[in-house]
């Protein structure tokens, strides 16, 4: 926060320097102020966009897409897997029987 507030300073300083250079009587030194404040305009944008830069979040990005997508897997799920099927409600499944019921003959 405090580099923002020293650009800011100096930026609030730049047109009283500017104005300052103007009205110098050389060519040379008004030639040089602006190539100067070109410059330091040009390192204040750097600046922030290095500051503001969403590197941060787009490194997260594919770990939260990803735990969004297994979220909404998980609720699309029509059942639990029953992991006991001995448990108090629940009938047991029927085994095969021995030998295929078309081949039964009586």
């Amino acid at each position: 926060m405090t580099v923002l507030g020293s650009l800011l300073a100096m930026l609030a300083g730049l047109p009283r320097d500017l104005a300052q250079l103007a009205a110098s009587p050389s060519g040379l030194t008004a030639i040089a102020g602006a190539v100067l404040a070109g410059a330091m305009l040009a390192a204040i944008l750097v600046l922030l966009t290095s500051v503001s830069s969403p590197s941060r979040t787009s490194a997260a990005l594919p770990m939260i897409r990803r735990a969004s997508a297994l979220r909404e897997k998980s609720w699309r799920a029509g059942f639990l897997r029953q992991r006991d099927p001995d448990a108090a409600g629940r009938s047991r499944p029927r085994a095969p029987s021995a030998a295929p019921a078309a081949a039964v003959s009586r």
